[in-house]
């Protein structure tokens, strides 16, 4: 009885403590992403958000840029301040990964359209010119800047890293809020930016045979071919960043004849190795960890059609990848720990497939 009295007493505590947890407590840095994005605009007349404003400013670096992973909202210890001042000086830590200085950039922006403070204007005019000295003269972006050697230094498309820079820069150009503010110069560089980036994404995709196809999670800032990254991050072509690429193409105001047959070419290879009558089923493993695996359809069951994330450059073969390099071609062969730990397969090319039909519809129109 006892027992169960203490574990009732321990339940209703920790659930009074999950009830009490707030934004401002230390959570996940990816949800610091998530809830910039969610925020409407009389929060931003906040002291609230003069607070968050502030620690936004404390991490940028001197680059102008802000490293990644880190949960911005939280309130700050004095060791914790110290620390991010700290880090201001270590430019090898700014990035465009994981949603790093773009989500910065457009909360200043906003805050500073509710306040008028010059302070988050500057801030957000330093990120800018930060995203602009980075760019290659090829309109690439590295993962990292100025990070001198490693796979930081490719052309990185991987978890949206440059599409989510592009989509930054096509939206200051225009003007549109929360941007209006940016002096012309920004904008016009904003354009320049723009323009070569899109440059980029065409050379960039891939040919097979002879045909375009897609692209590369990262590809080389000199040669511009597929490369390599992390272990199990080999060149391939790739089922899980083209389909965003492709959708931001396709939100170009003016495609030109390239990128309307750069989209074509992309839409059709996603049908090509589109993979039906498969599914992915829970189970307990034999070490009693939960698990997953990839089985077929029953019959009759109607299953959303998956695109894996990465395929053979040479075949479109799709295949899967441990933190030992070597290619395997069943999601069975490799580790716990990597095919729980990535994704593998993904439903985005519907995304690609709705929206293809609803632009060659407009394109028509024009």
């Amino acid at each position: 009885m006892k027992r169960i009295l203490l574990a009732c007493l321990v339940t209703t505590v920790c659930a009074m403590a999950a009830a009490q947890q707030t934004y401002k407590d230390k959570q996940s840095y990816k949800d610091w992403p998530k809830l910039a994005s969610k925020l409407d605009d009389d929060f931003f007349k906040t002291e609230e958000a003069l607070r968050i404003g502030d620690n936004v400013m404390l991490y940028q670096q001197t680059t102008g840029g802000w490293p990644k992973n880190i949960y911005i909202p939280a309130e700050l210890t004095q060791e914790e301040r110290e620390r991010a001042l700290e880090m201001k000086d270590d430019v090898n830590e700014s990035t465009i990964d994981n949603k790093a200085t773009t989500t910065e950039i457009t909360y200043l922006s906003r805050l500073y359209n509710a306040t008028g403070i010059d302070k988050y204007k500057e801030a957000a005019v330093r990120g800018m010119q930060y995203l602009f000295e980075a760019q290659y003269d090829n309109g690439g972006w590295p993962q990292f800047y100025p990070r001198p050697t490693g796979y930081y230094t490719h052309i990185t498309y991987n978890d949206d890293a440059m599409t989510n820079v592009l989509k930054l820069m096509r939206d200051v150009s225009k003007g549109k809020e929360p941007y209006a503010y940016l002096p012309e110069d920004v904008r016009r560089r904003a354009k320049e930016a723009l323009d070569k980036g899109v440059d980029c994404i065409l050379k960039t995709q891939v040919r097979q045979n002879g045909r375009l196809t897609v692209w590369c999670a990262q590809h080389d800032e000199h040669t511009l071919a597929p490369a390599k990254a992390r272990a199990y991050e080999l060149p391939s072509l790739s089922g899980q960043e083209s389909d965003d690429i492709v959708l931001f193409l396709m939100s170009l105001s003016k495609p030109s004849a390239e990128v309307i047959a750069c989209v074509d070419a992309a839409v059709a290879w996603f049908k090509e190795v589109q993979i039906d009558g498969l599914k992915r089923e829970t189970f307990t493993n034999a070490d009693g960890k939960k698990d997953y695996r990839m089985v077929p359809c029953g019959e009759g069951e109607a299953c959303t059609p998956l695109w894996a994330r990465f395929y053979r450059l040479d075949d479109n073969r799709p295949f899967f990848c441990d933190r030992d390099g070597i290619m395997r071609y069943d999601l069975s062969e490799i580790g716990y720990e990597r095919r729980n730990g990535y994704s593998w397969y993904n439903d985005g090319g519907l995304k690609v497939f709705k929206k293809y039909e609803q632009w060659k519809k407009k394109l028509s129109g024009l």
